[in-house]
């Protein structure tokens, strides 16, 4: 029977069932935390809360690339019943001193390389919680019983996770026990995971996926993550043949670059065949890449989609490769979910509105933020997610847009993802977006930026005449940048409204 209750209760049951068990592999030290390395360092830090003035409810936040210390704290600081709060590494100053002064931590945790960041974000707001610095891989505190726990009740808070503030500064978000254990047996029991299952991720644990699927995920699975201190492209194989894992967490970014690597080697193609499967979500994956993922490197891709105000967990395809359906981020997952117009009437199969969602892995709300929780959340627990789509009479949903990156031209709708799509279809494409940008005679116009692949070269009127054949005029972009890069939040997603930053016609 798997463990409920909350993070300090699934923790205790997974230490005491198998406590050599490892629970994290951290392929730079090479170094594993067992389960029960794991429970004694959640006591630890309980007492080291106790011991600094940290009750039981107390914001503790940390600034920590992958590594031991930032899941110890992460999962450890939850069980121990303080409320953890991850911080961005890529955070721009505005939005650390946004997150630091909303936050209110009473401790924050953070690397050598990341602490003068911190210091002076917390002098700029003028705040003096403590300032822990300690190394990615180890975390030494004092062994210590952990005290006992008030409050055990799974709807209260664990963690508050601020969102990636693409359109103003972020908003708090703020997930129960009971809502991100949700996601992590909803994630374990799709996919079959088991105490054998193992992952590979380097999604950061200051983003809702690498949160909740990896690591959520993994605990309330018995089965162990390796999560190396960032992506590299170079490395990614030859980490599968050295630590075997069964299953790849993956973002659309990772699989782009994978496909533009050098073939594995030999070794590391005999070792991915122990790869069941790999799971891409976190934005929407181009048909045409995961097609040649799986065709080139054997492995199926699961496409999914969540988003943080529901612990990352909201669509799935399912694991079989002749139900799964490519382009759609699958049916709903442990969760109610809808399709509503404007005045929030429920619409048919096949009509277009605003996705809508419901059910246990919902957020309690917005932090310090009632109007944008009203405005977010029904009185009957539908959660507007801000996104477009559809579903077909499979169930399938298909995301195309968002409300407010929606390009509308000469009164037209026009979905960005679909001209993404037609960009990426070029084969010296490596990655492209399109964005509105306004226009006096149509009131917006189609911006493409376009990363072309380094062994490629791409003209603006070969793109062009690509672009005709598959859009039409009215859809081509009348506008092209050809960039290095795209901006990027840390789920490897898109940031779209700043691809026109500094854009002029």
């Amino acid at each position: 029977m798997e463990p409920s209750g909350d993070f300090r209760a699934v923790l205790e049951a997974r230490a005491a069932d198998a406590p050599d068990a490892p629970f994290l592999c951290a392929p730079e030290s090479g170094q594993v935390l067992s389960y029960g390395a794991l429970k004694s360092t959640s006591d630890a830090l309980a007492a080291h809360f106790e011991r600094h003035g940290a009750p039981e409810g107390a914001r503790i936040a940390f600034m920590l690339p992958n590594g031991i210390a930032a899941a110890a704290v992460f999962v450890g600081t939850m069980a121990a019943g303080r409320i953890v709060v991850p911080v961005n590494l890529l955070a721009q100053d505005a939005h650390l001193d946004h997150t630091l002064a909303h936050a209110e931590p009473r401790i924050v945790f953070a690397s050598g390389e990341h602490a003068d960041r911190v210091r002076e974000s917390l002098a700029r707001i003028g705040s003096a919680p403590a300032l822990e610095v300690v190394d990615a891989d180890r975390l030494d505190l004092p062994p210590a019983p952990a005290p006992a726990l008030a409050n055990r009740d799974p709807s209260r808070p664990s963690m508050l996770m601020y969102t990636s503030g693409t359109t103003g500064l972020p908003k708090g978000v703020l997930l129960s026990h009971a809502s991100m254990l949700h996601a992590g047996r909803a994630v374990a029991s799709h996919h079959g995971l088991g105490p054998a299952d193992r992952v590979l991720s380097s999604l950061p644990l200051y983003h809702i996926n690498g949160q909740c699927i990896s690591t959520t995920g993994t605990l309330c699975s018995g089965g162990s993550i390796v999560m190396p201190h960032r992506f590299s492209v170079s490395q990614w194989w030859s980490l599968v043949a050295r630590w075997r894992p069964t299953w790849l967490n993956l973002v659309p970014t990772i699989v782009a670059y994978l496909l533009n690597a050098p073939d594995p080697t030999p070794a590391e193609r005999e070792a991915m065949r122990g790869v069941r499967f790999a799971r891409s979500a976190s934005a929407p994956l181009p048909p045409e890449q995961q097609r040649a993922f799986e065709e080139r490197f054997g492995i199926p891709i699961i496409e999914a989609m969540g988003l943080t105000e529901c612990a990352s967990v909201a669509f799935c395809n399912p694991m079989h490769a002749r139900e799964r359906r490519i382009g759609s981020p699958g049916r709903p997952l442990a969760i109610e979910a809808r399709v509503v117009d404007r005045e929030g009437r429920t619409l048919s199969v096949g009509e277009r509105g605003e996705i809508q969602l419901r059910g246990p892995g919902v957020m309690l709300g917005y932090y310090r933020a009632p109007e944008l929780t009203a405005a977010s959340l029904s009185d009957d627990g539908w959660l507007a997610t801000g996104d477009l789509g559809y579903r077909d009479d499979d169930g399938f949903y298909f995301v195309t847009g968002r409300s407010k990156e929606l390009i509308i031209k000469g009164g037209e709708n026009i979905a960005p993802r679909e001209i993404d799509e037609a960009l990426l279809r070029h084969p010296a494409v490596l990655e492209a977006a399109a964005v509105g940008v306004p226009d006096r005679d149509y009131g917006q116009e189609i911006l493409a930026c376009v990363v072309v692949k380094p062994d490629r070269t791409l003209t603006r009127d070969e793109l062009d005449r690509h672009c005709l054949r598959e859009l039409g005029r009215y859809k081509s972009p009348r506008y092209v940048r050809f960039v290095d890069a795209l901006p990027k939040g840390p789920s490897g997603k898109v940031q779209r409204m700043k691809l026109a930053e500094g854009f002029t016609p």
